[in-house]
C-alpha cells in the first residue's frame, strides 16, 4: 500500500477516536532537498512524527511548526530555507520562513492543517426543538449528540448540553452539567416555567445561575428549526469568549510552547520527548536530530552555555 494511503487510513482512525493531529504535507522542493512534492507526514500533539518530510532538520522544524498549528487551530504554509531572510513571522501572504542551517541546500514549502475534535454539544429531550438540533450534526462545526437517559454520563468533551425535554428529567441533566462545568448549560422552557425548574436544581446558586433559559439568542425564532439555530448562535458565542475554556475542551490541543535552541546549529527546536534529547545535570538539552546530538554528546563543554 502506497505509504499516503497507509497515512490516510491512520488520519481516518485518528479523527475518528478524536485525537487531534496535524497533516503536513510538502508543497514544493528545491533541489538537492531529500523530500519531494506529495511527501507527507502525521504529527501528533506529543511531537511524534510519522511519515516523510525530510532529513532530521527539516523533520525538527515541522515537529515545532506544526505544535504552533495545533495551538492556534490555524493552518499554515511554511517554508524552509538554508538562506538567512526575514524569519520567523508571516508574510503578505501568510507563509511563515524559517531558516534552517542544517538543510543540505534547497528550501521546502510545506502545508500543515490540523485536525482537532470538533466540539460536542449534548442534548437531552425528543420534543421537536430536541430533534432539530440533532439534525444539525457536523452541519455548523459541532458534534451534536443525543443522550438518551437522565443519568447518561455526558458525552466525552461535552461543552454544550441542551435540556429540551419538555418537563422530563430535566433536573438531572441540568445538575450533572453544571457540576461537570460545562461552558454552556441551556434549558429549552418558557420564560415563566425556567425560572420554577432553575429554582428545585440541588446546586449553588453560581451555578444556578449559569443555566440560560429561555435557551438561545433572540432572533425572534417561532419554529422548532428555528429556535435549533438561535440556540447553536448561542453556542457559538458563549464558546468563543474569553475564558470559557474547560478542562475537557477538545481543542485547540496544545499549549503554545516556547522553542528552545539546539546548542550545536542553532535552531529553535520544540523542547518534547518525540525531539532527539540528552539529560543533563543542568536540565534537558534538546537538538534538531541526532547529527548534532551526538556532536553534543562527544564534546558536551564545546557548547557549554
Amino acid at each position: 500500500m502506497p505509504a499516503r494511503l497507509e497515512l490516510a487510513g491512520r488520519a481516518e482512525a485518528l479523527a475518528a477516536a478524536g485525537t487531534p493531529f496535524v497533516w503536513a504535507t510538502v508543497v514544493r522542493a528545491e533541489r538537492p532537498t531529500s523530500a519531494k512534492p506529495g511527501d507527507s507526514a502525521l504529527v501528533l500533539a506529543d511531537g511524534q512524527v510519522d511519515g516523510f518530510v525530510g532529513g532530521d532538520c527539516a523533520e525538527s522544524t515541522v515537529r515545532a511548526q506544526a505544535l504552533e498549528v495545533l495551538a492556534t487551530a490555524t493552518p499554515r504554509l511554511v517554508r524552509i530555507t538554508p538562506s538567512p531572510e526575514d524569519v520567523g513571522v508571516a508574510d503578505d501572504d501568510g507563509v511563515v520562513t524559517v531558516h534552517n542551517p542544517c538543510l543540505s541546500g534547497g528550501s521546502l514549502e510545506i502545508f500543515l492543517e490540523p485536525s482537532v475534535p470538533l466540539p460536542v454539544v449534548a442534548v437531552f429531550g425528543h420534543a421537536p426543538i430536541a430533534t432539530a438540533l440533532l439534525r444539525a450534526h457536523r452541519l455548523f462545526g459541532q458534534q451534536v449528540l443525543r443522550i438518551d437517559k437522565p443519568d447518561d454520563p455526558l458525552p466525552s468533551g461535552a461543552r454544550a448540553v441542551v435540556v429540551a425535554s419538555h418537563g422530563n428529567d430535566e433536573e438531572a441533566v441540568l445538575e450533572a452539567a453544571l457540576r461537570a462545568e460545562v461552558p454552556y448549560v441551556a434549558l429549552v422552557a418558557s420564560r415563566r416555567r425556567g425560572p420554577a425548574v432553575l429554582a428545585a436544581l440541588e446546586v449553588d446558586d453560581r451555578l444556578r445561575s449559569q443555566v440560560r433559559t429561555p435557551a438561545g439568542l433572540d432572533i425572534g425564532a417561532r419554529t422548532p428549526p428555528e429556535v435549533a439555530l438561535s440556540i447553536l448562535a448561542e453556542i457559538v458565542a458563549v464558546l468563543h469568549e474569553p475564558g470559557s475554556a474547560s478542562k475537557d475542551e477538545p481543542g485547540p490541543v496544545h499549549e503554545m510552547t516556547e522553542l528552545v535552541r539546539d546548542p550545536v546549529c542553532g535552531m529553535m527546536v520544540a523542547p518534547v520527548d518525540a525531539s532527539p534529547h540528552v539529560e543533563t545535570p543542568n536540565g534537558v538539552v534538546y537538538f534538531c536530530g541526532t547529527g548534532c546530538r551526538n556532536a553534543y554528546l562527544d564534546n558536551p563543554l564545546a557548547y557549554a552555555q
